[in-house]
């Protein structure tokens, strides 16, 4: 006989119980709040729920709060509606609309959309409405986003420029309130940095915003620079063993061509042919390795400098120098390049490689042209020049990085006795799968005086300070915490945090321990197993360590991350190429911000302690520049501006590169959050040229500001590529149609006491 099923019995509705509980305290409890499953929409605005009315006070109208500023607003929202749109193009990039300008005195209200109304209105009606989200951040109005919240508050003074920076000059400091040492000068300055519409940072309100455990406390000049970032690590002393080389001695160590010699020997790197100049009117360059051009030969006024570093160059960093001693060398600045073996090298993750795998680690010197100490005004002309390379057997370098504090010799004659002095401690990741701290030579002490100036003194390290080795890895990425505690990033997604400052007091740098290893991320090896549910989710889980963590989902690879003190959190790659701030504040933890979005994959992102523009390397041959602390309003008169510094292209007929550059700054457009507004948008100026496909060569592999050589050097900006060009740029932003917010910096600093109304919008 055919099976029979049980009886279906009745079971209670819950939902209709809670329905009639609902009706009956409708009268004595308060209506629950009704949300609306779609309104988060992942855009960087927050949705417009609330009046501006009710916004908090660091999201409401900022041009209002400005009186510098304040009458600009008013004569471009007379303008807005003459102008209409208004289109802005720059060589090689499509033009682009900008969205007009709204305010919240235009006598218009808020009112929330038909869709959102109509939602309300059903869900209003349900006995028990579903809740989407588990928490909601303040969203006062469509047209602010949340403005970044400092995380470290400092009280003490600090310095600030009272005079435009100069290269390889001394700079004019004077003592000044910190940003944040009351809530209303966090404020001001928060805002007055998003009228900041350049490439790059205004000199008036930069200041240093870092902290080290190092830094001298109770001083009587806090604000003093030489008490903030101290000189470290002077115990240390240059490792014995090392040698100087011939230039026949060191080949095996430099970047080589693809092509051997008839006889199987390696050859030089063939020249590399670029275009610099104008668009119109370029002048053909040939650079050999070492060789470097100052663009002012093409560009009266430009001040920027080209080298070649003879191949592709994964790390780049800044060397920081003790302010006391800057003025010995002249305001110099060093900057240290990782070239690898050739242009052809391609390194697999995780692959290790056999010692000794020669490689090297080039220190070029950015001076001026006539060096003078005993004056005090130095040429502006620059020059740079390689003046050593370190000749390592660890592999070429992934990553470099220098102690961010001094860890410098003294630099005012004083003889060191036998031991040479150290230029400072320079930690590397190498393919030999280490994390590598090296003890650098000073280039001035290792110089051949009978040489050829314009050559450089090659010298071999033999071992390093530290080496750090894990067996079943290799090393990556690095980062320092402060002088003495370094963070490795593994090839097999473990994190390993050294504390190396114990290592070198106590000499256990072949037992040291890392005092943290976490797994966080996906290893590049197959012991990993991703799962989808029925709940929609997509996990990763590794079999060694059944644990992970899930900050934010994209589909992109995140190849480079930094952390800005100006941002208030760390700043990496999402989805599309996109370049996203998270704060990391409680108020607004895990909030993010878009920055930009170039029309490559994001190799380098970088940002500075002294001032919060984000400069970003971009595989299709950019370097870019932005605004961390835009203005928080959308449409406004201030645009959201992305400047291109620079950017790369290569002919594969010819074999000839191409660099260009001041391109017209590029406004950000936000993309609308109404899906029937995106479908029945055609417009052609939208469309993007770029190809998807570019050549290896003209990647923009790495970019650093110079942290660590004061406010005069905080303008620099150094970048490497697939080409082995590497460029050094100073940049300098401007205010909106130069006015400065407040009238002044000592006003806006509360320096002095306000004798001005704010509301009054005086000048």
């Amino acid at each position: 006989m055919p099976r029979e099923l049980r009886a279906r019995t009745s079971r209670p509705n819950y939902a209709s119980l809670a329905a009639v509980a609902d009706e009956e305290n409708a009268e004595t409890s308060p209506p629950k709040p009704s949300l609306d499953e779609d309104e988060d929409s992942g855009s960087d605005f927050a949705p417009d729920k609330l009046s501006t009315n009710g916004a908090p006070e660091d999201l409401q109208g900022d041009a209002e709060d400005l009186p510098g500023v304040a009458e600009v607003e008013r004569q471009e929202l007379e303008e807005t509606p003459k102008r209409g749109k208004k289109r802005s193009t720059d060589a090689g990039s499509r033009p682009i609309t900008r969205l007009p300008s709204r305010t919240g005195n235009s006598g218009q209200s808020h009112k929330p959309s038909p869709k959102i109304q109509s939602v309300q209105a059903s869900t209003s009606k349900m006995s028990a409405p579903r809740i989407a989200k588990m928490y909601a951040l303040p969203n006062p109005s469509v047209h602010h986003r949340h403005r970044a919240i400092p995380v470290f508050l400092r009280k003490e003074r600090v310095e600030r420029l009272d005079a435009p920076p100069k290269l390889f000059n001394p700079p004019d400091v004077v003592p000044t309130n910190s940003m944040t040492s009351d809530q209303s000068l966090t404020d001001r300055i928060s805002k007055a940095w998003g009228y900041n519409v350049g490439p790059g940072p205004v000199w008036n309100i930069m200041e240093d915003r870092s902290y080290f455990k190092e830094a001298l406390e109770a001083t009587e000049h806090p604000e003093y620079e030489s008490c903030r970032r101290p000189r470290v690590h002077q115990s240390v002393i240059v490792k014995p063993g090392w040698t100087t080389l011939n230039e026949h001695r060191a080949a095996r160590y430099l970047p080589t061509d693809t092509v051997l010699t008839d006889d199987g020997q390696l050859r030089p790197p063939a020249p590399v042919h670029c275009y610099l100049g104008p668009y119109d009117r370029q002048t053909r360059v040939e650079m050999a390795m070492f060789d470097s051009h100052a663009t002012s030969e093409y560009v009266p006024g430009d001040k920027s400098f080209v080298f070649n570093a003879g191949a592709p160059a994964w790390g780049a960093d800044w060397c920081p120098t003790y302010s006391d001693d800057r003025p010995y060398r002249g305001y110099k600045h060093y900057l240290a390049i990782a070239p690898f073996p050739s242009r052809s090298h391609s390194p697999m993750i995780g692959a290790k490689v056999q010692r000794p795998a020669p490689a090297c680690v080039q220190i070029w010197g950015l001076q001026s042209k006539h060096v003078d100490v005993s004056q005090a005004n130095h040429s502006c002309a620059g020059e740079l020049k390689c003046e050593m390379v370190l000749c390592l057997d660890s592999g070429p370098a992934f990553e470099i990085k220098w102690c961010p504090l001094p860890s410098h010799d003294q630099w005012n004659g004083v003889n060191m006795g036998e031991h040479r002095r150290k230029l400072g401690l320079l930690a590397g990741t190498f393919e030999d799968g280490s994390l590598s701290v090296y003890v650098v030579p000073d280039p001035e002490d290792v110089r051949n005086q009978s040489g050829d100036p314009t050559s450089p003194t090659f010298v071999h390290l033999p071992e390093p300070l530290l080496r750090v080795e894990l067996e079943e890895t290799s090393c990556w990425s690095l980062d320092w915490a402060n002088s003495e505690t370094i963070a490795v990033g593994c090839t097999n997604g473990y994190v390993a945090v050294y504390d190396i400052g114990h290592a070198i007091r106590t000499d256990q740098g072949p037992n040291i321990l890392p005092t943290h290893y976490i797994s966080i991320h996906q290893s590049a090896d197959p012991t990993v197993l991703a799962t989808g549910g029925y709940d929609g989710l997509e996990c990763l889980t590794d079999i060694r360590e059944p644990h992970g963590n899930i900050i934010n989902r994209t589909r992109d690879v995140i190849n480079s991350t930094t952390y800005s003190v100006f941002a208030g959190g760390p700043i990496m790659i999402d989805h599309d190429n996109t370049v996203k701030a998270y704060s990391v504040s409680p108020s607004t933890l895990g909030r993010g911000h878009v920055y930009m979005e170039p029309d490559g994959p994001v190799w380098s992102v970088s940002a500075s302690d002294y001032h919060p523009q984000l400069a970003v390397g971009s595989a299709d041959g950019s370097c870019l520049t932005t605004n961390t602390l835009k203005s928080t309003r959308r449409g406004g008169s201030v645009p959201f501006f992305v400047h291109k510094i620079f950017q790369l292209d290569y002919s594969r007929n010819t074999g000839e590169f191409r660099m260009l550059d001041h391109f017209l700054p590029q406004e950000t457009q936000e993309k609308s959050t109404n899906v029937k507004a995106k479908q029945g948008k055609n417009d052609e100026s939208e469309a993007s040229i770029s190809t998807g496909v570019w050549p290896p060569e003209v990647g923009v592999q790495r970019v650093t500001w110079n942290t660590g050589n004061g406010l005069s050097g905080a303008p620099l900006l150094a970048s490497t590529t697939g080409s082995g060009l590497c460029r050094v740029d100073w940049l300098l932003g401007r205010w909106i149609r130069d006015k400065v917010p407040y009238v002044n910096v000592p006003n806006m600093r509360k320096e002095v006491d306000d004798v001005m109304d704010e509301d009054t919008g005086e000048d």
